[in-house]
C-alpha cells in the first residue's frame, strides 16, 4: 500500500520511467536465463574460457535487472502510452547488454558490430557483420540463435506469459510488442493467451528440430537452424547460409518459414479445428500472395536452373524472404533484374499478424487495398456510404486510419532512410549503390537480413561505416516493433506529461 501511495504521488513523467525501468528490469532476468543456457552449451563443449565470460555476461545482466526491480516501486497498472514507452525503451536496453556475450568473448571485439549483430538477433532480422558465423565457438553461436527466437515471440510476453508482472497491465505491453495491428486472444485471459501461444511456438521448435536432426544436420546445427526458422530470423551455422544442406534440409526449413509467418493464434485454434485455417480471410490472401511469388519466381528461373532446381530454389528463397526469414539457398543477387525487382518488392509484405514475421503483414496489405477501393467507388458516388471489409468482417474506421498511417510513417521512414543511407556512404565510403543502399534499408525495415548487392546473400554487413551500421539497427527495431512503440518517445506530448 505504501509503494502505491507513494506512485501515486510521483509525477506523472516519473511514474512513466519507474514503470518502464521496472519492467526492464525484470525482463533482463530471461536475457541473462538465456545466457546460462549458452554458457551451458560452451561447457558442454569443452570451451571453458568461453563459457566464463558468457556467464559474467548473464551476471551482470542480471545483478543490473535485480537492482532495477529492488529500487524502483512495482507498478500496479499501466496505461497504453506507458506501453509504449516500456517497449520502446526495453529493446535498446536489451541489445546493449545482449552484446556482452559477444564484446567480453572477444568474438566481436567492435561495440558497434556487436550491438549490430546484437540488434539484429532480437529483431530477428537476421543482417550479419561475421563473414562466416561457423567459425563462433559453440556457445555464442546458440547465443546467437537465442536472441532471434526471444525476439521472435517478443521477451516481453514471455515475461507476461511466465510472471504475473502487472496483472491487466501486461496486455498494454503485449500490445505494444506483439507484431500486428490487432491483440488476437484464444482467451479472455491475456496471459493465459501468452502461455498458449508460447506453447505452439516451444512445440513446432522442437518438431522441426527432430525434422532436422533427421536430416543431414547434426543435434547443434538442427537447434541453431529451428530456433532461427520459428523465429523468422535466419542466422545460420554456416557461411553460404543453407546452400551446403540436403534438398530434404532446404524443404523442411521451407515448410517451417511458411508456418512461423501464420498468425500463432490461428495455429492454436486450428489444433482442435483444422477447418480454421481455411475460414481465417488473413490465411486465405497470405496463401494466394505466397502462390503467385512462387509461380513469379519460379516461371524466372526455370530456363536458367531447370524444372527441379527452379521449384526448389524458387519456391525456398521466394518464402525465405516473403516471411523475412532471410535464408539463401542460392545466390539471389545473381538472378536476372526483373526477378530482383520482385524479392526487394516481397521485401515490404511480410506474413501474418501475430506471427513472428516482420514487413507490412498480410492484413494491412488487405486493409489498404480494400479502403483503397472503397475510396474509387466514394469518387464515382460521393453521397453513397461504403464500409470497409476484409473477409466476412467489417474493419472500424480507426483501424482503417491507423493502418493507413502506418503505411505512411513505414514509407516516409524506407524513403527518408535510403537517403540518409546514401548520404552517409558518399561522405564516407563511396562503395554502395543505390540498389545495395534500397534494399538494406528495405532489408532492415522489414526485419529480412540479406539484401542486394554488396549486401546481399553471397556478402555481409561488416564493410559498411559505423553510422550506416547504427542506422540500420536502429530501422530493425522500428520495424521489429512496427513503427509507433520507438516514434512515440520523439513525441513531445509525451514528455510534457
Amino acid at each position: 500500500m505504501t509503494s502505491q501511495i507513494k506512485r501515486r504521488s510521483s509525477p506523472p513523467l516519473l511514474q512513466l520511467l519507474e514503470t518502464a525501468a521496472y519492467v526492464i528490469g525484470s525482463m533482463l532476468l530471461f536475457v541473462a536465463a538465456a545466457m546460462l543456457v549458452a554458457a551451458g552449451a560452451s561447457l558442454l563443449a569443452g570451451e571453458f574460457s568461453v563459457s566464463a565470460w558468457i556467464a559474467v555476461s548473464a551476471a551482470i545482466t542480471s545483478v543490473f535487472g535485480l537492482i532495477t526491480r529492488r529500487i524502483v516501486d512495482h507498478p500496479s497498472s499501466i496505461t497504453v502510452s506507458e506501453g509504449f514507452v516500456t517497449v520502446g525503451l526495453s529493446w535498446f536496453v536489451f541489445s546493449l547488454f545482449g552484446a556482452l556475450p559477444y564484446l567480453l568473448t572477444g568474438a566481436i571485439p567492435s561495440v558497434t558490430d556487436a550491438v549490430f549483430e546484437t540488434v539484429s538477433g532480437f529483431t530477428t532480422t537476421g543482417s550479419s557483420i561475421l563473414v562466416d558465423p561457423g567459425v563462433l565457438p559453440e556457445g555464442l553461436a546458440l547465443w546467437r540463435g537465442l536472441t532471434q527466437w526471444l525476439g521472435g515471440m517478443g521477451v516481453i510476453v514471455l515475461g507476461v506469459a511466465v510472471l504475473p508482472l502487472l496483472g491487466t497491465g501486461g496486455t498494454q505491453l503485449a500490445q505494444a510488442e506483439s507484431p500486428g495491428p490487432t491483440l488476437d486472444r484464444v482467451t479472455p485471459r491475456f496471459q493465459e493467451t501468452a502461455k498458449r501461444l508460447w506453447l505452439v511456438y516451444v512445440g513446432l521448435t522442437v518438431a522441426e528440430i527432430f525434422l532436422l536432426w533427421a536430416g543431414d544436420m547434426d543435434l547443434s546445427q538442427a537447434v541453431i537452424h529451428s530456433l532461427t526458422t520459428m523465429s523468422t530470423g535466419g542466422f545460420g551455422t554456416e557461411a553460404t547460409s543453407l546452400a551446403g544442406f540436403s534438398h530434404y534440409t532446404q524443404w523442411v526449413i521451407t515448410a517451417f518459414m511458411f508456418m512461423a509467418a501464420i498468425s500463432f493464434a490461428l495455429h492454436y485454434r486450428a489444433l482442435a479445428r483444422p477447418i480454421e485455417y481455411t475460414r481465417n480471410s488473413e490465411f486465405k490472401l497470405y496463401v494466394l500472395i505466397t502462390v503467385v511469388a512462387v509461380v513469379i519466381v519460379v516461371g524466372g528461373l526455370w530456363e536458367d536452373m531447370g524444372p527441379s532446381d527452379a521449384i526448389r530454389h524458387g519456391t525456398f528463397n521466394t518464402v525465405s524472404i516473403l516471411t523475412t526469414t532471410g535464408f539463401a539457398s542460392v545466390d539471389f543477387g545473381l538472378w536476372r533484374p526483373a526477378l530482383q525487382i520482385v524479392v526487394v518488392g516481397l521485401m515490404f509484405l511480410g506474413g501474418m499478424a501475430g506471427s513472428t514475421a516482420g514487413g507490412i503483414k498480410t492484413y494491412r496489405i488487405g486493409v489498404l487495398s480494400k479502403a483503397a477501393y472503397a475510396d474509387l467507388r466514394r469518387l464515382v458516388h460521393p453521397r453513397a456510404v461504403f464500409i470497409t471489409r476484409f473477409g466476412n468482417s467489417r474493419v472500424p474506421d480507426p483501424v482503417v486510419e491507423a493502418v493507413q498511417s502506418f503505411f505512411l510513417f513505414y514509407m516516409f521512414i524506407f524513403m527518408a532512410s535510403v537517403f540518409l543511407l546514401a548520404f552517409i556512404d558518399a561522405n564516407l565510403a563511396e562503395g554502395l549503390d543505390l540498389v545495395t543502399a534500397t534494399s538494406a534499408v528495405a532489408s532492415a525495415l522489414g526485419n529480412i537480413g540479406p539484401g542486394l548487392g554488396e549486401v546481399g546473400p553471397a556478402f555481409h554487413y561488416g564493410d559498411l561505416p559505423v553510422p550506416a551500421k547504427w542506422l540500420l539497427a536502429s530501422l530493425m527495431i522500428i520495424g521489429r516493433l512496427e513503427v509507433f512503440p520507438v516514434l512515440v518517445l520523439f513525441t513531445k506530448d509525451l514528455w510534457r506529461r
